[in-house]
């Protein structure tokens, strides 16, 4: 079952809707601004209901705050570096809103849209029409995302189609703290990742075409671990990210299970799939905001964007792993699932 109420109203009067799709106890609330994920309770194991999301409790405080809390990200999750797009020998240039290069979409990415919505039984679609030249990218381009939650597994399933040859890469931006929004750092909450790469990164955090084994390195979590185990170990790669901020190339084809976090004081886990092929494990290094009842400090959550690999537009390696270019009339078609269980 999904209600609807009027969450607040943009800067420019426009309104906001909240959705929140119940599963017996648990529950999701999605806003039509920025298809954010607002709010998603679970019972942890004192039965006792508990946030596992970062946000804010205002459409003034989203607005106002950076982070990009719980958003759908768009056109492109993630850094294209330098901002410079080539499609069939046309250069583009894109917005460069992040150390000189593309960010997240650009200066008005899909996490700052309204979209329109549809409802039907316990499924929620969001959608919008990006036109040709938005942001600098070709191709008017429709995007559709579906939300679902039922039997403790919220799915987000990804659909969009454009006029002309572009690219797309779309996520989502949820800041997960399974011990509960506002309780603290997530540094001793466990996490295993089924990824024996990373792709290391510039100065600027921009993929450069290297793979990285984890093996003996900070980023082998392919056994669980405290994700502040080593987070503070003397790394180049960890150093250029302030901590974890990085792409995780996933083992593995098709839809697969790539990811499980857990915390002991709750007993809430979260297993993590998608058909994506990689996913950037950020550990919300540069929060520094109030919340939705908390003051949000570094590493109070973290973030697991599944995507194709940053910058895979400039570099052939890494779109062999999945490419971002998306042909006129192609159906770009990818999913991710959050199930949330007690232990």
């Amino acid at each position: 079952m999904i209600t609807t109420r009027v969450f607040g109203r943009t800067k420019e009067g426009k309104r906001v809707l909240a959705f929140t799709i119940a599963d017996g106890r648990r529950s999701v609330t999605v806003l039509n601004l920025g298809g954010i994920v607002q709010r998603l309770v679970v019972p942890a194991k004192d039965g006792r209901l508990t946030d596992v999301v970062l946000g804010y409790r205002t459409v003034a405080e989203y607005e106002a705050n950076g982070g990009y809390l719980g958003a759908l990200i768009g056109r492109f999750g993630n850094r294209i570096g330098e901002g410079k797009l080539s499609v069939d020998g046309r250069q583009y240039q894109l917005f460069q809103n992040d150390r000189g290069n593309h960010l997240h979409g650009g200066k008005a990415g899909f996490n700052k849209k309204i979209w329109a919505h549809g409802i039907a039984g316990n499924t929620l679609a969001l959608s919008i029409i990006s036109p040709d030249g938005e942001e600098n990218y070709p191709g008017t381009l429709k995007v559709t995302v579906v939300y679902t939650f039922v039997n403790g597994v919220l799915r987000i399933h990804y659909r969009a189609v454009s006029d002309k040859k572009t690219v797309v890469n779309l996520t989502n931006h949820a800041y997960f703290n399974l011990g509960g929004e506002g309780s603290g750092t997530v540094l001793d909450q466990t996490l295993a990742i089924d990824a024996d790469a990373i792709t290391p990164t510039n100065d600027t955090m921009i993929p450069e075409g290297a793979f990285r084994c984890v093996d003996g390195t900070p980023f082998d979590f392919r056994t669980a671990k405290p994700i502040g185990r080593d987070i503070g170990v003397d790394d180049e790669d960890l150093r250029k990210g302030n901590g974890y901020d990085h792409c995780f190339v996933l083992n593995g084809a098709g839809f697969k299970q790539y990811a499980t976090a857990y915390c002991e004081k709750t007993g809430i886990q979260m297993n993590c799939y998608t058909d994506m092929p990689a996913v950037q494990l950020y550990t919300g290094n540069g929060l520094n905001q109030q919340g939705k009842y908390a003051k949000y400090t570094a590493r109070t959550g973290f973030c697991l964007e599944t995507q194709a690999i940053p910058n895979n537009v400039n570099v052939p390696a890494y779109a062999e792993k999945g490419s971002s270019y998306l042909d006129a009339g192609e159906t770009y078609d990818y999913c991710a699932e959050y199930e949330f269980l007690v232990k």
